[in-house]
């Protein structure tokens, strides 16, 4: 079976879709350690505060949304410095499509065109496809963090993995002259 996806901008009418993707995964998995539903008011509070400035993109099929991404902040002194985090979410009946890397090769051309310096992932250590997802885009892990998460009454570890993008103009005209001589 062959389904057409296409990868779009997400729109105000999408978010319905995208937070019962989300919900999905928060009540039947460790991908998010949440254990409370996103309301429909916190959804929408969330694409605000995305703005044009950070990107959310859905998978739509058949004009339904199967999948979405997003960028947005981890931490706001690393935002400035031109890092974001990934999120991606695949429809659980639409699973193993490849669903998952259209949309994160989306959002790594769309933090290319940002200038951003690099792309981080924080997952559950026991997610091992959406680690291997990352991986196939070239992220790298970083940094292995034990038992600081609960979900379903165990302990979870996070890894976090970062992509580094290619050098933009505003950080090679920023560099001190003297670093070539280091």
């Amino acid at each position: 079976m062959t389904d057409e996806i296409t990868i779009r901008p997400a729109k105000l009418a999408d978010l319905a879709a995208i937070n019962a993707i989300y919900n999905h995964y928060v009540a039947h998995s460790t991908c998010v350690w949440t254990t409370q539903p996103c309301s429909k008011r916190e959804r929408k509070a969330w694409y605000a505060e995305h703005g044009r400035t950070m990107p959310v993109l859905v998978a739509e099929s058949d004009g339904r949304v199967v999948g979405w991404g997003a960028l947005g902040t981890f931490r706001p002194a690393y935002t400035a410095a031109g890092t974001l985090e990934d999120s991606v979410y695949v429809h659980h009946d639409f699973q193993r499509r490849k669903i998952g890397s259209r949309l994160l090769a989306a959002l790594i051309e769309a933090a290319r065109r940002m200038g951003l310096r690099s792309i981080l992932a924080n997952i559950s250590a026991d997610q091992t496809p959406s680690i291997r997802l990352h991986e196939k885009f070239g992220f790298q892990e970083v940094a292995h963090l034990r038992q600081v998460g609960r979900k379903f009454g165990r302990r979870m570890d996070a890894v976090y993995l970062q992509l580094l993008l290619p050098a933009n103009r505003r950080d090679r005209t920023e560099a001190p002259k003297h670093a070539a001589h280091r």
